[in-house]
This record gives structure tokens, C-alpha cells and sequence, in this order.
């Protein structure tokens, strides 16, 4: 047998490319690390809007209660402050009128999105129909 020794062997330049397979791996892990600690967007309300109406177009009654909030927590009915339970027992008072008069909701940028929602849940159960959100055309062009 031919014993051949390392030194005769004629040999391969070294690789000089760098090895990416741990890097991939460590981006993989890391991908999935953040798709899981991402928070689902679970929460929503759902509100009725008023749509197209079969009889013709919506006629708009003269009588329109207005509610407000302020960045500050503050409910506002038609500019007077008011706490939530009085809230309950105004749309209450409201929806037992012969016409029920429009709700214009009016929230600011700077309030709260939980009272917000906590308002709007309380509109919705107690039974407003004729309902709108007024004011958002300023929010219309992002980031402005």
C-alpha cells in the first residue's frame, strides 16, 4: 500500500465565505419570538350604524343631544359634565320620547379610548337607533 503523508497531499484554498446557517437560525427563532409575544387584536365593538333607509331618504330631527369627551375623563351632554350612571338614565329618558332625538358623539383626539368604549358600550345597550359620529373629518388625513 501507498502511504501518502499530509504534507504531499496538495491542498484546497480555505473557504473565506462566512457561514450563514447560524445566523438564519438565530433570525428564524427571533421571527418567531416576536410573532408570538405580538397581542392579538381581539377587542372590538360592535355598533349598528343607521344605513340606507327603504322609505326614502333619512329625515333628520330639529332635536339633536350632543355627548362629549374631553381629554380629561369628563362626559359631556350638550356642554353640561355628567357622570356615567346619569349617562344610562339620559339615553334611557331619550329612547322612551315619542321621536327619539339623534345622539351626535363627539369624542376628542386626546381622550381616552377606555371611556370611549366603555361610553359606547353603554349607548349600545341602551337601545339609541338613531346614532352618528360627527367630527371626524378633521381626523381624516393621518398623522396631521
Amino acid at each position: 500500500m501507498l502511504m501518502q503523508s499530509a504534507a504531499s497531499v496538495p491542498s484546497a484554498p480555505p473557504i473565506a465565505d462566512i457561514n450563514t446557517t447560524p445566523l438564519i437560525d438565530v433570525m428564524l427563532v427571533l421571527l418567531i419570538m416576536f410573532v408570538i409575544t405580538i397581542p392579538a387584536a381581539t377587542a372590538s365593538i360592535d355598533i349598528d350604524l343607521p344605513g340606507k333607509s327603504e322609505t326614502g331618504p333619512l329625515v333628520f330631527d330639529p332635536v339633536k343631544n350632543k355627548i362629549v369627551l374631553t381629554p380629561d375623563g369628563t362626559i359631556e351632554w350638550n356642554g353640561t359634565p355628567i357622570s356615567a350612571g346619569q349617562l344610562s338614565a339620559l339615553l334611557y329618558k331619550t329612547t322612551r320620547m315619542p321621536v327619539e332625538p339623534e345622539l351626535q358623539f363627539e369624542p376628542d383626539a386626546q381622550a381616552s379610548y377606555d371611556l370611549a368604549a366603555r361610553v359606547l358600550d353603554t349607548i349600545k345597550a341602551s337601545g339609541v337607533t338613531r346614532f352618528g359620529f360627527i367630527g371626524n373629518e378633521r381626523h381624516r388625513d393621518f398623522g396631521k
